[in-house]
């Protein structure tokens, strides 16, 4: 199917970091109304939920037509996901490489329950389709960002739940600097830079140093991620 569906509503997976507030202006250029839904689940970042206000508010202030657009933002707070799990993103500890070769930072399970999670809502509100910022190219190897659990989950939902949900994951093939682009490209240098100055991405939540690609440390798994694909970016685009 297309994934331009103007007469239709879509519930947006929308962290407040930089591939969320991608994913959000991706679904307000195809969908006719559009909602978020965050989730607080004791992350050390937790500053990345209060980032979303200013995007939101951002990105209305871009064009009209996204500002009439963008409905209700949820927010659930599911603190079991942090009491059960011993990760760098949920407890105050270094971040590392572990025995499997997955960084700490991997909270087990955390996107099958964010995407259960949006299915029951959406469900709730008639929404069949769910945009997430999920991706296996250039990424920490977290097993639930793959393609093939995204589709195994989508097949999960639909027969559990007797409906037709699609599961848009408009990064999956890109790397961070084709992310940057396609920002570029679905807003323009209002967008690059509102995503850089507003969404937070850092796992360690921290917001007092300002680098050319935005705030964070530089130094942990996410900020470097985000530092390299703005180089390509903007070595690409110059």
């Amino acid at each position: 199917m297309s994934d331009r569906s103007p007469s239709e509503t879509a519930l947006v997976l929308f962290s407040g970091g930089q591939d969320s507030a991608t994913c959000l202006a991706w679904t307000l250029q195809r969908f006719g109304r559009v909602e978020t839904l965050g989730f607080d689940y004791g992350q050390r970042h937790a500053i990345e939920l209060e980032c979303r206000a200013h995007l939101v508010d951002g990105m209305k202030s871009l064009r009209a037509d996204w500002a009439a657009e963008l409905g209700e933002g949820h927010t659930l707070k599911i603190p079991t996901l942090a009491e059960i799990s011993d990760t760098a993103l949920t407890r105050d500890v270094a971040i590392a490489i572990g025995a499997d070769g997955l960084p700490n930072t991997f909270v087990p399970g955390r996107n099958l329950v964010f995407l259960t999670f949006a299915a029951a809502l959406a469900y709730r509100r008639g929404i069949r389709h769910i945009v997430g910022g999920m991706c296996e190219t250039d990424y920490s190897g977290y097993p639930d960002c793959r393609d093939e659990t995204i589709r195994a989950l989508r097949t999960a939902l639909n027969l559990g739940m007797n409906t037709q949900f699609e599961l848009h994951t408009p990064l999956m093939w890109l790397d961070k600097a084709g992310t940057w682009q396609l920002a570029d490209e679905l807003g323009g240098a209002g967008l690059v830079d509102l995503i850089r100055e507003h969404s937070h991405t850092c796992y360690l939540g921290e917001r007092g140093a300002r680098h050319d690609w935005g705030y964070g440390c530089a130094k942990c798994p996410a900020c470097a991620l985000r530092a390299k694909g703005w180089r390509q970016y903007v070595e690409t685009s110059a």
